[in-house]
């Protein structure tokens, strides 16, 4: 199954790529599929408000592709439900997981630079 969760941060200004994830929410996958994700709604409300209560927001979210690349399939494109989001994906295909993160704006997609740590 995907396995899947949000990111609780601070935005970065209008239009840039530069975020900031203070927070990992992991959540279940309504789908319970190894091809989609779907956070439950009751887990997406819960981060809502823990982000908020700390001062933070709901930037983004992270999936798992458990056979493909860590790139943005089809679906991914078709259900990304905020422009302004961080979309990262970690893919599993390989013995070492591969993380990358995306913006997904009106079916444009553009890769954003990941830095752990810092």
């Amino acid at each position: 199954m995907e396995a899947c969760g949000l990111l609780g941060g601070l935005a970065g200004t209008a239009g840039a790529a530069t975020a900031t994830a203070r927070v990992f929410y992991a959540t279940g996958n309504e789908a319970h599929s190894t091809k989609v994700y779907v956070v439950p709604a009751k887990e997406h409300l819960d981060a809502e408000r823990d982000a908020e209560y700390r001062g933070l927001e709901i930037i983004g979210v992270v999936h798992s592709h458990t056979h493909t690349d860590a790139y943005p399939s089809p679906t991914d494109i078709a259900s990304a439900p905020d422009p302004s989001w961080h979309y990262v994906i970690v893919s599993l295909r390989d013995e070492a997981p591969t993380m990358r993160s995306y913006l997904i704006v009106n079916g444009n997609i553009t890769e954003e630079p990941v830095v752990v740590g810092g």
